[in-house]
């Protein structure tokens, strides 16, 4: 019998492709969504996290748990109330699922939970791992949060593994369709001082590790999804227009004016996270796209072609 792996946050960036590489491995899969659509390509159950509300035949439904709900970080400014909701969606789901995980009979062997290298705070260009001092700022304390409300279905006596996520690199949405608009329309520049570390890691790479996490049972705790690779901002900036067969024209585009424009979601551009791949690597993972170059050749050279 193929195993049944429920996805929260199906219908993002990652969980889209996740659920089709977990199809194209023989897994069934089935998600958890707000709206339970006749027109979805997955079995849907529906769960409401505000109301408090799952239905109880995904749990029993379930063999393992990947957990990737989370209103979206860069999606909006960071009003006071998109703050709130940023961390609510994040804990408040995570909350529900273990609530019901207890009081439900069910044969759950494991959750897989997202976070984000965010919980490092801005680190300059010092490399951390997963036993690094963990930051303070606001991205900080959310991921603290989202952890510790992923963390309790341990305490349930569950495999629990939470992945750290960098930027996830996809031409289907993200970060990387936005660093390249302004490089498409002749207007790339580095941003800030561009000498900021992006750790990121290509969506194919991410999704295989969230399965790998599944089909191992050595994955237990904490781990960096990040490629081996970092490379700061100026550096990105370069790649990609390369790839795109455009170039740099603009200086760098100061720190005031991205405060200007983003408020305090800037931190998201300007903080330094130059993060380790080590763990992941020890554990016999190995990364299809381990240079920056490799990761945008994939989505850019058959646009180009």
């Amino acid at each position: 019998m193929p195993e049944k792996i429920l996805i929260t946050g199906g219908s993002g960036l990652i969980g889209t492709r996740l659920s089709e590489m977990l199809i194209d491995q023989g897994y069934e899969v089935a998600h958890l969504s707000r709206n339970s659509s006749k027109f979805s390509k997955y079995k849907t159950f529906r769960w409401d996290i505000k109301e408090g509300y799952i239905d109880d035949n995904a749990i029993t439904y379930a063999d393992y748990i990947i957990h990737l709900a989370g209103a979206g970080v860069a999606d909006e400014k960071w009003t006071e109330e998109r703050k709130r909701e940023i961390l609510k969606s994040r804990v408040d789901s995570a909350n529900l699922l273990y609530a019901c995980l207890q009081k439900t009979e069910h044969h759950v062997k494991g959750l897989i939970s997202a976070s984000a290298i965010g919980i490092y705070g801005d680190t300059g260009d010092h490399l951390v791992s997963e036993e690094s001092i963990l930051g303070d700022d606001f991205l900080a304390e959310v991921c603290k949060a989202w952890e510790a409300s992923a963390w309790q279905v341990k305490n349930a006596g569950l495999r629990t593994v939470i992945l750290r996520l960098g930027i996830v690199l996809s031409d289907k949405g993200g970060a990387l369709p936005q660093l390249a608009r302004p490089i498409k329309m002749m207007a790339g520049a580095p941003l800030g001082t561009g000498n900021q570390y992006m750790s990121w890691i290509h969506i194919d790479d991410a999704c295989r590790l969230f399965i790998r996490a599944v089909e191992d049972y050595q994955f237990e705790g904490v781990y960096n999804a990040v490629a081996p690779h970092p490379v700061t901002n100026k550096e990105f900036t370069k790649e990609l227009a390369e790839v795109m067969h455009k170039p740099l024209v603009l200086p760098k585009v100061p720190e005031f004016a991205l405060n200007l424009v983003l408020g305090q979601k800037s931190e998201v551009i300007l903080a330094s996270q130059r993060v380790s791949a080590n763990k992941v690597i020890q554990t016999g993972f190995t990364f299809e796209y381990n240079y920056l170059d490799e990761a945008l050749d994939s989505f850019y050279d058959k646009e180009l072609k």
